[in-house]
């Protein structure tokens, strides 16, 4: 656990990337929500702009893992190590930004929307219920997204761009066949049913699955590489 730590702070040698760029994208989104909003004609206003950090998060995931992967290797750091370091990092940067964007959102409520009835913290059904909920569904999207860039920056880093790409049309085929599978299963009506009926909880459980699987085929892949 101490070299996943020490991993965790050689990454935050670059604190504009993991630390200050996602909060500088998102506020610069935000003021332009704001202007936008004050001027635009009385009600509510419904943004999908919070996406930007989810997506800065997997940017982080894919750059963060696959530039500096040779240079801990070189220092005689595991690749396990390595990624175990890197995935403690990114729970880390989930869980405090997930719940800065919780705090940013009670205000939102507290002032009615910033004053103009903006909702740019509050997302109809995922993001929109008790603090603890949403600070919930947050860290667990965020490490998803984080995650996932993880495995894209393995995979680019020992396949370069042919196997980004194969992964990439891998992830496809497999969405392409439980499509499949469900048409010929007339499973479309019961599948409709069971995602209209899932809570926001229930959302955020099978995220955290599909975060756990996500980990487990990152580490399985880095295992592999070679720099």
């Amino acid at each position: 656990m101490r070299t996943w730590v020490s991993i965790a702070r050689y990454h935050l040698v670059q604190p504009v990337l993991y630390l200050g760029l996602p909060w500088a994208i998102m506020a610069f989104s935000f003021a332009v929500n704001l202007i936008i909003f004050r001027v635009a004609p009385a009600g509510r206003h419904y943004t999908g702009a919070l996406a930007s950090i989810y997506l800065l998060f997997f940017t982080m995931g894919v750059f963060g893992i696959g530039q500096s992967l040779p240079f801990g290797l070189a220092l005689g750091v595991s690749r396990r190590s390595y990624y175990g370091g890197t995935a403690l990092l990114a729970v880390t940067l989930a869980a405090a930004d997930g719940l800065g964007l919780t705090l940013l959102q009670g205000i939102e409520r507290a002032t009615g929307g910033w004053g103009v009835a903006m909702h740019f913290f509050r997302v109809p059904y995922i993001l929109d219920g008790p603090w603890y909920q949403t600070w919930l569904t947050s860290f667990v999207a965020l490490t998803l997204l984080f995650i996932y860039g993880m495995w894209f920056g393995i995979v680019h880093r020992r396949w370069s761009l042919p196997g980004t790409v194969t992964f990439i049309a891998a992830q496809v085929s497999v969405l392409l066949a439980v499509g499949l599978l469900i048409t010929w299963g007339h499973a479309w009506p019961g599948t409709g049913r069971f995602f209209s009926t899932l809570s926001a909880a229930g959302l955020t459980g099978l995220l955290a699955v599909l975060a756990a699987t996500l980990l487990a085929g990152g580490y399985a892949t880095v295992r592999r590489v070679t720099v």
